[in-house]
């Protein structure tokens, strides 16, 4: 039977204590900012537990107790044999928030009880990522087994569509930072590069047009085929082709050519490359280069249907928030007093901070709540103006170090499980980080999800806690195995 608590000794057993500091730094600095953002004359004490700085202090102390819980009591040797029971049942709470659970925000996410809430989607990321450590950490795992790649995936995907479910969609986007740990663990860079391939299309479908989306994916695969085989002919005649491809609009506009606008512009694209794709498809055959020159073809045709799928997901999967903010973004449309207000706003208060800000609770864009949401997803707009471009780059540079410390820590671990979960927790903090200051600088669009120990709220904070205390303890464990006999 697994020991769940630790009987041991302290002798010995030593903390990080980079990531340690860190962590207060980062808890005490968002802890103040929300003081700032929502401060009032009328309540002015920072200990107010009626107001969000006083119960945020009450989260940041629970939360160092749960940390010193995990440090000193939990047996980390229990996790492993404990994680498929948890993460099932933090499945059956995804599940069950979206029959029972209260809206808030356009998102059925929150269990309440009183007035107190729990989104069941923040610890998610901590039962996911066990689970994913504890499959990709068993003895003859190996991601060029199908089977174990499948299961792999599948604990990653459960989660996510559970919570797509909720129609919490920020939250499903932080899954998919961990294809970076696939990428440490032995996954081809190439699963990366069409994944961003896939996003470059999206965008190039939306801001563009799907003919300039359909040139763009059949050069790039030209591209990649020529670096691989180096058939200069046939790379000349498929670009010559491509050029061709973008003047097919105007050569509908001649008289003698009239019959080109039968078809939409991208139809007659494909077309033009068939004799090409035959030609590759031959190639494929006579070298049997099938897992090569295969996948290459395969993810070709793919990025052509998914050039031809961007306006129905556009249309009929996104909410209508979530398009009209995209196409805010992009600048298809611009709505600065609906939309667009927040981002606009934001970016206004992060301006106005100047290199040093304006200085601790001296904010007009906080004070005059001119930002929504600015102590929880919005938090960093008060870190801009009030403490301006030198306050965002210590925190950034806190974040940065903190996420790097995790990789190089994780990297040193000879346990599989210890060092996949380190990649784990890296990947999600690197996503939280760059989705959450993106979305408030006007780089990406608004989803809702907040800054790692900064923003308002207790479920953030008791996971993240909770997410990175689990690493520093396993940490622990490989740091006293090393530790030298007296």
């Amino acid at each position: 039977m697994t020991q769940l608590y630790y009987t041991g000794g302290s002798k010995g057993r030593k903390v990080d204590f980079g990531l340690l500091l860190s962590y207060l730094f980062l808890v005490l600095y968002g802890w103040l900012n929300i003081y700032s953002a929502v401060y009032s004359d009328e309540h002015s004490f920072i200990l107010d537990f009626s107001q969000r700085y006083g119960l945020q202090f009450a989260w940041v102390v629970l939360s160092v107790i749960v940390a010193i819980f995990l440090l000193y009591i939990i047996n980390p040797r229990s996790l492993p044999p404990l994680t498929p029971l948890m993460y099932m049942v933090m499945l059956v709470m995804l599940a069950a928030v979206i029959f029972v659970g209260k809206e808030v925000n356009g998102s059925k996410s929150w269990f309440f009880i009183g007035s107190f809430g729990l989104q069941p989607a923040e610890f998610s990321k901590i039962t996911t990522a066990l689970l994913l450590s504890y499959v990709m950490s068993k003895y003859g795992f190996s991601l060029s087994n199908r089977k174990d790649a499948i299961r792999s995936a599948l604990v990653v995907i459960a989660p996510i569509m559970l919570i797509l479910l909720e129609k919490e969609t920020g939250s499903a986007l932080v899954y998919l930072g961990l294809i970076l740990v696939f990428y440490m663990e032995g996954l081809s860079g190439w699963f990366i590069i069409f994944g961003l391939g896939i996003i470059a299309i999206f965008v190039a479908t939306i801001a563009g047009s799907p003919l300039l989306s359909v040139i763009c994916t059949l050069a790039a695969g030209c591209l990649i085929r020529f670096v691989a085989t180096r058939k200069t002919s046939w790379f000349l005649s498929a670009i010559a082709v491509i050029v061709l491809m973008g003047f097919i609009p105007r050569l509908a506009q001649i008289p003698a050519l009239e019959f080109l606008k039968i078809f939409k512009p991208e139809i007659w694209a494909i077309i033009l490359f068939i004799p090409h794709s035959v030609l590759w498809l031959r190639d494929l055959i006579l070298r049997k280069d099938f897992r090569g020159g295969g996948y290459l073809f395969l993810s070709v045709m793919l990025g052509i249907i998914m050039v031809f799928s961007v306006n129905f997901i556009f249309d009929k999967v996104l909410q209508p928030h979530q398009k009209a903010r995209i196409e805010n973004l992009m600048g298809i449309t611009e709505d600065l007093r609906g939309i667009g207000y927040n981002v606009h706003q934001s970016k206004i208060a992060i301006g106005s901070g100047g290199f040093l800000g304006k200085g601790f609770l001296n904010g007009t864009q906080t004070k005059y709540n001119f930002v929504p949401e600015q102590s929880t997803d919005f938090i960093f707009c008060t870190v801009g103006e009030e403490w301006g471009f030198l306050g965002c780059i210590v925190l950034l540079g806190v974040y940065i170090f903190m996420i790097i410390r995790i990789i190089l820590l994780a990297s040193k671990n000879h346990d599989a499980f210890s060092r996949i979960y380190g990649y784990c927790v890296a990947s999600i903090f690197l996503m939280h980080v760059v989705i959450n200051i993106g979305m408030t600088i006007g780089l990406l669009p608004v989803i809702g999800i907040p800054l790692p120990f900064l923003s308002y709220g207790g479920s953030s904070m008791m996971s993240f806690t909770i997410l990175l205390f689990i690493f520093i303890r396993l940490d622990m464990e490989r740091r006293n195995k090393n530790a030298p006999v007296a």
